[in-house]
């Protein structure tokens, strides 16, 4: 999976009850159904949710994802060469926009807090649409290393505010599966990348410039576009979405209400528990451990299939040959969110997929083995993490469910207890 956020490690918890079969109260004047009528409404209500937001978010990280990785399906196209770049830089090249990225995934959902998410996202989707495109004109090491180092910088804060934009929209119970849709995006991503170079690789020497300077240009344009749209079409929150009415607003409301500590408050004590939660950083380690796999993969696949050189493939050939693998990812993320999803399990999928991961051939070729090595190592560390995770909330919900409380816990009103979030003893945990 993709990014190692301090959101998407709170969004993989839920409330300690089941969602309500009818809401709280009515809000503002309209009345809220109940009972079956109530579920039937909430149901119709996801289904809009899912028709208006999640298409453009998807697109979002589809494009977001590709930018970031089209840079290896470039290579084969006398990239290199051109900027007379070494092996080594290369790879440089690659992996240094994540030290920008990385810095500013935080500090930019801060800032999406301030210029609310139509602006913030339409803004850094722009941005790096534009970078991205225009890093088609880079004329030595230098140049790509900054374009590179921008687009971290501008692509930092899509991934972590569409976790925070769907928990404005959707359940703790619903939130897993439309994050799943952002990692089936990168499997598309991955998909398209390797059709568009395809396509695109047929106008190498076209008006003097090899295919790599194509590739950029023609992909990097997308996102510009998108960000025009987002400006326009992305509603700030349920109170600002044009597609709900009266009737779906008051049920919004009530789902919030219904939702075990939901706040919109931004509260500095939240950040601050946040930083400090070891739950928290375990979950960026074990996210650090299995990207590791997954960004090695996706930027170098063509490289990788290229170095196989089993049938003396063409370069459109090879960039062909990396879409099946990405069609197969697209096909288990899917199904991974949701029958997750509907069994509400989340450590006993993060664990067996994080296994298989880490089993493969003896004798590989091209074999890479300090890759191989390093890769592997990563991969059984985030599946160690998320196996003692998946047994501590198991044996934090049970003793929770108890009813052992701590002295402090016994001494506070309900109110209180709710303010605590996830460390209340009314809270359970998705495992």
């Amino acid at each position: 999976m993709d990014d190692d956020d301090l959101d998407s490690s709170k969004a993989a918890r839920r409330p300690s009850s089941p969602p309500p079969s009818s809401p709280p109260t009515a809000t503002c004047a309209v009345v809220v159904p109940e009972g079956a009528s109530y579920r039937a409404a909430e149901r119709r209500l996801v289904r809009k949710l899912d028709l208006h937001i999640i298409p453009l978010v998807m697109s979002l990280y589809l494009f977001s994802f590709l930018d970031r990785v089209n840079i290896g399906n470039a290579r084969l196209y006398s990239l290199e060469a051109d900027l007379g770049l070494s092996p080594k830089e290369f790879q440089v090249a690659v992996s240094i926009l994540f030290v920008t990225y990385l810095a500013l995934e935080v500090p930019s959902n801060l800032v999406l807090k301030l210029f609310t998410p139509r602006r913030w996202l339409a803004a850094i989707v722009t941005a790096w649409g534009l970078v991205a495109t225009l890093s088609a004109l880079v004329r030595s090491y230098g140049g790509l290393v900054a374009c590179r180092l921008l687009l971290g910088a501008l692509e930092a804060g899509l991934f972590p505010g569409l976790n925070v934009y769907l928990t404005l929209f959707y359940t703790k119970r619903e939130l897993a599966l439309r994050v799943g849709y952002l990692f089936v995006s990168a499997a598309a991503a991955g998909a398209l990348g390797g059709l568009l170079a395809y396509g695109i690789g047929h106008l190498d020497g076209a008006s003097g410039l090899h295919g790599w300077r194509w590739i950029l240009l023609i992909e990097g344009l997308p996102a510009v576009v998108l960000g025009i749209v987002t400006a326009v079409a992305l509603p700030n929150d349920a109170r600002d979405a044009y597609f709900l009415d009266e009737q779906d607003k008051a049920l919004m409301e009530a789902r919030k209400r219904a939702e075990y500590g939901a706040c919109d408050d931004f509260l500095k004590v939240d950040m601050v528990r946040a930083f400090t939660d070891w739950k928290v950083w375990a979950f960026c380690l074990a996210q650090l451990g299995v990207d590791t796999m997954l960004y090695g993969f996706s930027t170098f696949l063509p490289t990788i299939i290229d170095d196989l050189n089993i049938g003396g493939w063409s370069v459109a050939q090879v960039q062909l040959l990396t879409v099946p693998c990405y069609f197969l990812g697209a096909a288990a993320y899917m199904a991974t969110a949701v029958v997750s999803d509907r069994l509400q399990m989340r450590g006993l999928f993060c664990v067996v997929f994080g296994v298989i991961s880490s089993l493969g051939p003896k004798p590989d070729a091209p074999r890479y083995i300090r890759g191989h090595a390093v890769t592997l190592a990563m991969v059984a560390m985030g599946t160690l993490l998320y196996a003692f995770l998946w047994f501590w909330y198991s044996r934090e919900n049970k003793r929770r469910e108890r009813g052992v409380l701590s002295e402090a816990h016994r001494l506070m009103k309900d109110d209180e207890l709710e303010k605590l979030g996830d460390d209340s003893p009314h809270y359970r945990y998705t495992t």
